[in-house]
């Protein structure tokens, strides 16, 4: 058999809901978790699926849906399936298949990925942003479906997540209802997710808050293998909590903003392993192209949460940020506050919200928009690595909130706390747009970012 043999690992302190309670299963299993994907590189991918009885795993997979031609199994019974797929093509589609050695559970014409692009390497790049997702509302299923709409059949490279994945504790039955139900279709089996965890993917019920922020056994953890050895591009990080990857010539950090390390550090420490690693993960890929970086709690929002007195948001603002201007970030996203929110170029604003002064602070006057009309001007980057990050709140994947009574932030060029939306980043050499893409179809807010030597 072609393909890679991995031998199973149960996640520790994990035991996932069953309908049998035997390991030794003879029953014909069902899915009760659809295929998703993990780990992506421009040569593997991770498939993951759960079933209801402990079985033996295998992918069949090929470059065509009916020759399903190379096969990687393993042989341990196992309720938690993950098999990692190697030796691929870069930026290339493949058909796959899950099941047992003797069942298929999921195949089909729209079982398939693509493989990232090589690191650095330029061309058309589609990468999903949704924020707070997970709440299970009317708003959930119409962003999505919205989404998937504009996207047509078009394809997306990856997707990102910006913490709040499943509400309101983080609990696997939470995450199965209201994530995985949610985007099983399209998304999680045909595009590698790449997510960032928020303050409620750490109020899992079976642990307290304190332990939960110092150990890595909540069910967000379990759920999502993330690229933490380094196997989807930049520097290891040797913890799941943060780490980063490449999509083409994109590169991302994904950070937590909100769980604790060696039971004392958060983001906003600056001597933190987190920032340690953020800093040399920088120094070695600044210069990919463009640089993005995601996490849960925002720096400038007056949306559901207040940025001059959330605790956590103002002292990333005072004492985190800054590191990523000084190493060309462009682009900042986070969730956390329910509405939507937009920044200028902007560089050197640490403090409350009415020391901003846009003479001082904006690095660019433009509006950001590219689209012919009056005040189309894109923001300008005139070398590789310049002064100047565009930052971003999307927090209303799922619902919108009541924002401050200061609404809205002084340094926001577009804000809205009406509109439920989730955006995409379109990357094609040096041209970045984001758009936001509302419930209704509407794309409220867009903006462009242009680079030259």
């Amino acid at each position: 058999m072609a393909g890679l043999f991995l031998h199973g690992v149960r996640a520790q302190n994990y035991s996932p809901p069953v309908t049998r309670d035997s390991p030794k299963f003879n029953g014909k299993a069902r899915l009760v978790r659809e295929p998703y994907l993990q780990l992506a590189s421009d040569t593997s991918m991770m498939i993951r699926w759960r079933t209801d009885g402990a079985t033996r795993s295998r992918v069949s997979y090929g470059l065509r849906q009916d020759r399903l031609d190379q096969h990687a199994d393993d042989l341990e019974l196992v309720r938690e399936h993950k098999i990692r797929l190697t030796g691929l093509k870069p930026k290339t589609k493949y058909y796959y298949s899950v099941g047992t050695l003797n069942d298929t559970l999921a195949s089909g014409m729209d079982t398939y990925f693509s493989t990232l692009p090589a690191a650095g390497q330029e061309g058309l790049y589609r990468v999903g942003v949704f924020g707070d997702c997970g709440a299970l509302s009317v708003n959930q299923a119409r962003v999505r479906d919205e989404f998937l709409k504009y996207l047509g059949p078009r394809d997306l490279d990856a997707w990102i997540l910006l913490g709040d994945n499943a509400y309101n504790d983080g609990t696997d039955m939470e995450y199965q209802a209201k994530f995985f139900n949610i985007y099983k279709d399209r998304l999680l089996k045909n595009y590698p997710v790449f997510p960032s965890p928020g303050n409620h993917d750490y109020h899992d019920v079976d642990f307290g808050a304190e332990y939960a922020q110092n150990n890595h056994t909540t069910a967000y953890y379990q759920n999502f293998t993330m690229p933490a050895e380094g196997e989807s591009g930049g520097v290891p990080s040797h913890n799941p909590a943060y780490y980063s990857f490449d999509v083409g010539n994109i590169h991302f950090l994904s950070l937590d903003s909100y769980g604790k390390e060696e039971k004392q550090y958060f983001l906003y420490d600056t001597l933190s392993p987190q920032v340690k690693w953020v800093k040399a993960d920088l120094k070695l890929n600044k210069n990919k192209g463009w640089v993005i970086a995601f996490w849960h709690y925002p720096p400038y929002s007056m949306g559901t949460h207040n940025s001059d007195t959330d605790g956590i948001m103002t002292k990333i603002r005072e004492n985190f940020i800054r590191i990523l201007e000084r190493e060309g970030v462009d682009l900042v996203v986070c969730g956390h506050s329910h509405v939507y929110e937009r920044s200028r170029l902007m560089k050197g604003h640490y403090g409350l919200e009415g020391s901003f002064d846009p003479k001082k602070h904006n690095v660019s006057n433009a509006s950001g928009y590219d689209d012919g009309s009056s005040k189309s001007a894109a923001y300008l980057k005139k070398k590789t690595v310049a002064p100047g990050t565009v930052y971003v709140v999307s927090g209303s994947a799922s619902y919108v909130g009541k924002p401050e009574a200061s609404w809205p932030h002084d340094a926001m060029y577009y804000s809205n706390a009406t509109d439920a939306g989730a955006a995409i980043i379109e990357v094609e050499g040096k041209r970045l747009d984001f758009k936001w893409i509302c419930g209704d179809g509407l794309i409220r807010d867009q903006f462009t970012i242009k680079k030259k030597q």
